[in-house]
């Protein structure tokens, strides 16, 4: 199964992706450099070849100054010679310190220069502004995309984190002045966080025909089911922040539902959790990391389980936020 990714401007060469996007957050992170290469070796073997990594992977750990994932990747690219089979997003504007931030023509034209040198690739099929910039001018930074993409450099251009209007607004932007467009939105979304994107944004994405390929889809590891009231739960900050967001009464509705629809399809919650991201019309591609091959392998199945409506309902029902 495929989904179309990125449908103008590319012409003839409008991306197809399996719908499941590989998230390269944890390269160099929790999985290092050989872990690492064995997750994408799987992953490419199990039929994947969509991958999704930002300059600033991952600057939030200590002793890190951001670039690490796009460098991991860059390796596993330069060894196995897969560049033409992958399609590879990555993206610009989050603070990288020294390296500058934001989304200004002299800060974009440095940073994707720094990411083709690390991903050790001449292009990237998907350019993505992490965070909306309201200090810049729409126009400085479509217009630096368009002479990216004129160069060759990047293929076509995303958005993440961005709302409804100043998205709109970018669309108009590139139209008004034959600038490329956002292609795609990468926003927060899974059985949980429904309201951000189904509020407005997903009608947008619809009615432009813009690609849409979710992050925390497994909402910090809520959604596989591991992290339960009735369990002891780890010390780690993760847990504690999967306590304070999910553990409530509408979390539990949703961790029943999904032990329901497990059972019914003999799948796993997290499984479950990505399928009925796939079953959505909207949805191109949700991204879920891996540390293990196993863990990936798991994770993949969910491209297999086919939910029915009944299913679709009973999560729809569970998690319902209006």
């Amino acid at each position: 199964m495929e989904k179309t990714l990125l449908m103008r401007n590319l012409g003839d060469s409008s991306l197809k992706v399996v719908p499941l996007c590989l998230g390269g957050n944890v390269f160099g992170w929790t999985a290092d450099e050989q872990a690492s290469f064995k997750v994408l070796d799987a992953f490419v073997e199990g039929g994947g070849n969509f991958i999704d990594t930002a300059d600033v992977y991952s600057r939030w750990v200590p002793g890190h100054k951001g670039g690490e994932s796009e460098t991991v990747l860059g390796k596993w690219l330069k060894r196995t010679g897969k560049r033409d089979q992958i399609v590879l997003a990555t993206k610009v504007g989050k603070d990288m310190g020294p390296g500058g931030s934001g989304l200004s023509r002299k800060h974009i034209m440095r940073a994707v220069e720094e990411s083709l040198k690390r991903l050790q690739t001449d292009y990237i099929d998907l350019y993505q502004s992490h965070d909306d910039d309201a200090e810049i001018d729409l126009a400085e930074t479509l217009g630096t995309y368009d002479e990216l993409l004129r160069q060759g450099k990047i293929r076509a251009i995303g958005a993440s984190n961005y709302k409804s209007e100043r998205l709109q607004l970018a669309l108009e932007v590139s139209k008004q002045h034959g600038y490329p467009r956002y292609e795609s939105l990468q926003p927060e979304y899974n059985l949980y966080d429904r309201e951000g994107y189904e509020h407005d944004l997903e009608t947008l994405c619809e009615r432009e025909h813009l690609g849409v390929i979710s992050y925390f889809s497994l909402a910090m590891g809520f959604l596989t089911g591991k992290y339960r009231p009735d369990q002891d739960l780890p010390t780690s900050a993760r847990a504690q922040g999967v306590k304070q967001a999910y553990f409530n009464e509408r979390g539990y509705r949703i961790l029943a539902a999904l032990d329901k629809v497990s059972a019914e399809y003999n799948a796993t919650p997290a499984q479950v959790s990505l399928a009925w991201l796939i079953a959505r019309p909207s949805i191109t591609s949700p991204i879920a990391s891996a540390t293990s091959v196993e863990q990936l392998r798991d994770l993949m199945k969910a491209l297999e389980l086919k939910l029915d409506a009944s299913a679709i309902k009973t999560l729809d029902e569970a998690s319902a936020w209006r």
